[in-house]
């Protein structure tokens, strides 16, 4: 496999919408994850029990990073969109987003709106605390249970 087929391989990959996508052939691995914490792309030619050690270091450091993912994760909500619909940072063009990355909110406070079917949908805070991240932009379309923001708990 040369280096056009390889990079052939990966536009197509990433156009198809595929999430995850392994291939070995010729003592070539290459293993692609979308949106995932890692993309591995090994091109040079590896001998078959290299692989399994590549694979175990791989599979220990994936371990680490997840046990770490999970302590800073119990102090983190989720905020998911509830219904399918455009998401809007504010209630109107000319006025300010309801919150920005740093905003200290209470539960209950509007979040941001979900346009659904000519409705307006307010998408309000479950619980105390400060926005860490907004994972959508304005005006995007946003799916049934799609993150769209997380929250820091005190």
């Amino acid at each position: 496999m040369d280096y056009k087929a390889i990079e052939q391989l990966i536009k197509t990959a990433g156009e198809s919408g595929l999430t995850f996508l392994e291939i070995e052939t010729e003592g070539i691995k290459i293993t692609m994850k979308k949106g995932g914490e890692e993309t591995t792309q090994n091109v040079e030619a590896i001998k078959p029990e290299e692989v399994s050690e590549v694979t175990a270091e791989k599979e220990e450091a994936r371990e680490v990073k997840e046990a770490q993912k999970t302590v800073e994760d119990k102090n983190i909500v989720s905020v998911v969109s509830p219904i399918v619909g455009t998401f809007y940072s504010s209630s109107s063009p000319e006025t300010e987003d309801f919150v920005s990355v740093g905003s200290k909110v209470k539960k209950g406070q509007t979040l941001c709106i979900i346009e659904a079917m000519k409705l307006m949908n307010e998408i309000e805070a479950e619980v105390d605390g400060e926005i860490v991240e907004i994972l959508v932009e304005n005006e995007q379309m946003v799916e049934y249970g799609q993150e769209i923001f997380k929250i820091a708990i005190k």
